[in-house]
């Protein structure tokens, strides 16, 4: 039984590795440190077409990973992320994120200066949004990754 579910696994493995290689848009997305086959795929699939957002804010909207605000009066009071639909692209981004930082340089070090200040979930949940931006301008632009250099 064991040995049947490991090989239908395998073959839904090879698979997404087959329509990944067929996809320009989940290719790029593997340039990025931490960014398997599954996770491109996700991610792809639930962003859809990433012409329907006008600007990267959008599609962080659109992924919950935008924080929610309460305002009254001249008082605003943000809280935690709006957790909006898809739930399965947040998931997918955290935990790209969470690859990501140990294999990148740049997201491992905006991770790093935000934990100094905010909890792992926290200080991962902003890198999943950061990591988002960067996916949505690698796709609109057509680009590969390529984070900025940080100061030193």
């Amino acid at each position: 039984m064991i040995e049947e579910l490991t090989e239908q696994i395998e073959e839904v493995e090879d698979l997404i590795e087959i329509k990944v290689l067929e996809h320009s848009e989940m290719q790029l997305l593997l340039l990025i440190p931490g960014v398997g086959n599954f996770t491109s795929a996700v991610i792809v699939a639930e962003l859809g077409e990433i012409d329907r957002f006008d600007c990267h804010e959008e599609a962080v909207s659109y992924a919950g990973l935008d924080p929610t605000v309460h305002q009254s009066g001249e008082t605003e009071v943000r809280g935690s992320i709006s957790k909006e639909d898809p739930a399965v692209l947040r998931w997918a981004l955290i935990q790209a994120a969470t690859n990501a930082v140990r294999y990148d340089e740049y997201l491992g070090n905006f991770y790093t200066r935000l934990k100094e200040r905010k909890n792992h979930k926290i200080a991962i949940v902003a890198t999943a949004r950061k990591l988002l931006v960067s996916v949505f301008y690698m796709l609109t632009r057509e680009e590969i990754y390529n984070p900025p250099k940080e100061r030193a």
